[in-house]
């Protein structure tokens, strides 16, 4: 799923709402999405005919809708729908809800159980009731086997580092945080979950690293685990930023630094690898480093029911959502679907390879992984070769927003060139990247915070662009 802006007509993947009422049924059209094969999106503040009206008080609507769907809709949607703001056309704020298919269909009003006043569908357009025949064949193969349902074989957990994470954060955990992030079982246990985010357990996650372009010559081993899960992925994160080594060549004109691997995909390749493990095997995610390339694979298939080509299309099935909720209450993960347009909008699809059991994620090095370790003289012909790789390697992203680029642009006329709607993406993707490296300057580098700030090229900007 992207953060694209709002199209112009209701689908069968989206759903227009004029404005968050008592009137307004919106557990009735999340839960339509839920059970659907696909999941979908609702946007509040759009008339039925596309209309942008916005809506009146953003921050509150926000959290009115986070509550109605997280004490109103059982089983849990808790990690299944994420809330983005978009403001198009600029001052105009309209609410996006990302709503994920749930893998414990059928989803219903906790009030209604599982009825046709309950559960719903969507067809076409709308949100159907869903009939009786349907609620009970879903109910039958609803997923049990996860690791919010399977009890933690050790119950005697202490969570200190999940609470600094979330201190951090400056958001503390409660007294009943183990309810709250869904750490228990039906019957109160604490589940695997639990035992994952657990200050102490048995899972390790390895990082290898082969002296070849197979595995044949294992030079470094490091296992980063027995620990919380979160700690573990930050471990992980900090080892491949090490080994993500920078190369830089010196042409007539510039110097020219490029890393081995794009830094953005890589961290949403480990992330993902991690939140949608399949840890019911009791297999980790691993990382292999070889002299052309990073592997990551991680223990698991396409979820049932989904393709190929509608994963690539965005189709979101969170494995583990209760990781997921985790790692976004963590400002690990910014919204669901993120992940996947950021890895293949620098690899492409045919990065990823699925088997029965595994998926695995190869990124090729844009210069052999040894030789960038090594300080050898830089001849001509190395020159060359090097400059012909940066060349291909320039973030797509940078070279996108100079193209949009004519004079001085606001931050939002800039993001309305460029389609994009989510401000911090566009901040931490485009803006932040083309400021350092000295391509675009601030016209008020003085006051980055000013509603006058507009940002331009730099002479650099112009001759790369050229």
């Amino acid at each position: 799923m992207s953060s694209k802006p709002a199209p112009a007509h209701e689908t069968h993947r989206v759903e227009f709402k004029r404005e968050l009422n008592a009137e307004l049924d919106l557990e009735k059209e999340v839960i339509a999405f839920l059970n659907s094969p696909e999941g979908g999106f609702i946007y509040l503040g759009i008339a039925k005919n596309g209309q942008r009206l916005g809506v009146a008080d953003l921050d509150g609507d926000m959290l009115k809708v986070k509550d109605r769907i997280k004490h109103n809709i059982s089983p849990s949607a808790m990690g299944l729908f994420d809330l983005v703001e978009e403001e198009t056309p600029p001052g105009v704020h309209c609410i996006k809800i990302i709503v994920a298919s749930g893998s414990e269909k059928p989803y219903a009003k906790r009030k209604y159980g599982l009825s046709e006043k309950g559960c719903f569908i969507r067809i076409g357009t709308a949100a159907e009731p869903m009939p009786v025949a349907m609620i009970d064949k879903l109910f039958a193969s609803r997923t049990r086997n996860s690791i919010g349902k399977i009890k933690a074989h050790r119950q005697a957990l202490s969570f200190e580092q999940l609470r600094i994470y979330y201190e951090e954060k400056r958001k503390p955990l409660g007294k009943q945080f183990k309810t709250n992030l869904e750490l228990t079982t039906e019957d109160g246990a604490l589940n695997y979950a639990a035992y994952l985010l657990a200050d102490e357990n048995g899972m390790s996650v390895k990082v290898a690293k082969y002296r070849g372009k197979d595995r044949v010559d294992l030079i470094e081993s490091n296992e980063y685990g027995y620990c919380s899960l979160i700690k573990a992925t930050k471990a992980v994160l900090d080892k491949l930023d090490l080994e993500n080594k920078t190369a830089s060549t010196i042409t007539a004109k510039e110097r020219i630094d490029v890393r081995l691997w794009n830094p953005v995909a890589l961290r949403e390749a480990v992330i993902n690898a991690i939140v949608h493990n399949d840890y019911t095997r009791e297999v980790p995610p691993k990382f292999e480093i070889f002299a052309d390339r990073v592997e990551i694979t991680s223990a698991c298939a396409l979820p049932e029911g989904l393709t190929q080509a509608e994963f690539f299309e965005g189709y979101s099935i969170p494995r583990n959502k209760e990781l997921m909720r985790v790692f976004k209450d963590l400002e690990m993960v910014e919204h669901l679907g993120s992940g996947l347009p950021r890895i293949t909008e620098f690899y492409g699809p045919e990065c990823f390879r699925f088997t029965e059991n595994f998926l695995r994620i190869t990124f090729l090095a844009s210069s052999p992984v040894h030789a960038v370790e090594e300080t050898a003289p830089v001849t001509p012909q190395a020159t060359t070769q090097v400059t012909m790789q940066v060349t291909m390697q320039v973030a797509t992203q940078v070279k996108q927003l100079l193209s949009v680029m004519t004079a001085a642009h606001s931050r939002q006329e800039l993001q309305t060139l460029l389609g994009l709607a989510n401000r911090e993406h566009f901040r931490k993707t485009y803006l932040l990247p083309a400021l350092a490296a000295g391509v675009i300057e601030a016209t008020l580098p003085d006051k980055p915070n000013s509603r006058l700030q507009q940002y331009r090229p730099t002479d650099k900007g112009r001759s790369n662009l050229k």
